[in-house]
């Protein structure tokens, strides 16, 4: 399944937030958007998802999800959102509950999930036991369970630390390379955004208009082998995104 985004708009009130957004997700690709603070990044996310509803324009759902999709967009959030009397397998299970797929369906999709995402050995752990990457990983195990389309991925890793972040940017990307899955990615640190994201989405300033669609066309394995070869790319959305993330931020001051 892709996305088509035509024509989208959003007002709250007499404050405009985004103006004429056009944009495809294309299946098997991660789309990442960036933009300077207060741009419309997260309302974005949250119109592509169904969470809000646009003032103008659409997305369109183009093709079909995967048949034993349960949800085909799914959101996985900076804040982990786990229950804390749960464990880790009880958070992935609570995805799955009102779809009556029982009890040995449930049992077999929360063993491959935690398969996938390296968290096999800590399926009885409580959230409080867990580091913040580990986590992050249940939160991106609870969304695979439900066998979603496209993954909507609000500055997923921003709450870690550097250290755990890399390490799960690693993980995403392994991750990518065995499933290709589909995702839409906001993000405000532009390494991040280079080393993942197959188009990278440049929004202007509020009203968050797209200045720029950067094609990053190196192979997932090469940039995972050489960051370092990633910097040419990531200079360019910095030079695009300088002046304004310097306006945005005084005019957020100043408001």
């Amino acid at each position: 399944m892709e996305l088509s985004i035509q024509s989208l708009g959003h007002h709250y009130g007499d404050l405009e937030i985004l103006r004429d957004i056009n944009l495809d997700v294309p299946a098997g690709q991660i789309v990442v958007i960036i933009g300077p603070s207060g741009c419309g990044k997260s309302t974005l996310l949250r119109l592509i998802g169904g969470l809000e509803q646009p003032t103008t324009g659409r997305v369109m759902q183009v093709g079909e999800p995967p048949e034993d999709s349960l949800n085909p967009l799914t959101y996985i959030f900076q804040d982990f959102a786990l229950l804390p009397w749960r464990s880790v397998a009880g958070n992935i299970s609570l995805a799955l509950e009102d779809h009556g797929l029982g009890k040995a369906k449930t049992a077999l999709i929360i063993d491959n999930v935690l398969a996938r995402t390296k968290l096999m050995d800590f399926r009885d752990a409580f959230p409080h036991q867990l580091s913040g990457g580990m986590k992050q990983r249940v939160a991106i195990a609870r969304a695979l369970a439900v066998r979603p389309a496209v993954l909507l991925m609000d500055e997923p890793l921003s709450a870690l630390d550097s250290q755990t972040h890399e390490l799960l940017m690693d993980d995403l990307v392994e991750l990518w390379l065995r499933e290709k899955f589909t995702a839409v990615y906001v993000t405000h640190n532009l390494a991040e955004a280079v080393r993942i994201g197959h188009k990278v989405v440049v929004l202007s300033r509020r009203p968050g208009l797209v200045r720029e669609v950067v094609d990053i066309d190196m192979a997932m394995e090469v940039r995972k082998a050489r960051p370092g070869l990633m910097v040419e790319h990531q200079q360019h959305l910095w030079n695009l995104m300088r002046d304004e993330a310097r306006a945005a931020e005084l005019e957020l001051v100043d408001g």
